[in-house]
């Protein structure tokens, strides 16, 4: 398990010793052909951290449980060929909701979840010319809808395609690869599993 020693220390987290392997921000990790570099983010959270994941020379940004798009986030998310983001809840269904205001508060307090909108900035305003492919993920049960994410985002998507990823099913696997210069995504149906396959994040 890669953790942070203040995630491991505070975060009531029981993992025995020769178990975990300790990481720091902006210090990469290499497994393999993967150079895995951790962030820290805002969240409602013990060291919250995302992850850019690079490999042959493409890199892809895990952008989830984040309450605002700082300026790490935006760093990272400006050098992705491809991300999956969080796009939690619809503003006015979480208004509307039967949530508590507490917890309403504390999903949209800057420590809690990206809504719809905040995500739609973030792929607006500093997505690279390179990006072809964005994964909206962690889209609320009670709170959004995957009709109105994919209205939303695909309006102005332009060259890149974008995946809602289900809560009840596997998104495709994707084969990530370059071809003459420049970067191509697509589904490599040799590698459809028929059994569900949970993330690695």
């Amino acid at each position: 398990v890669y953790i942070t020693r203040n995630t491991m220390a505070n975060g009531r987290v029981h993992i025995k010793d020769h178990l975990a392997v300790s990481f720091t921000a902006y210090q990469p990790i290499t497994i393999g052909s993967l150079v895995i570099t951790p962030f820290p983010i805002f969240h409602d959270a013990i060291d919250p951290h995302n992850f850019v994941v690079k490999s042959n020379g493409v890199s892809v940004g895990v952008f989830t449980d984040i309450g605002n798009c700082c300026k790490h986030v935006i760093h990272h998310f400006k050098q992705c060929h491809a991300a999956f983001l969080e796009s939690n809840y619809d503003v006015d269904m979480l208004e509307k909701g039967s949530y508590p205001i507490a917890l309403k508060n504390r999903i949209r307090d800057g420590k809690g979840h990206l809504s719809n909108m905040e995500a739609l900035q973030l792929f607006v305003t500093h997505r690279p010319e390179f990006m072809t492919h964005l994964f909206l993920a962690h889209l609320s049960e009670n709170n959004n809808a995957p009709e109105i994410v994919s209205e939303l985002f695909n309006r102005i998507a332009g060259a890149a395609q974008i995946v809602i990823a289900s809560r009840q099913e596997e998104t495709p696997l994707y084969l990530i690869r370059e071809i003459a210069g420049t970067l191509n995504l697509e589904i490599d149906p040799a590698r459809k599993s028929p059994h569900p396959q949970l993330s690695l994040f």
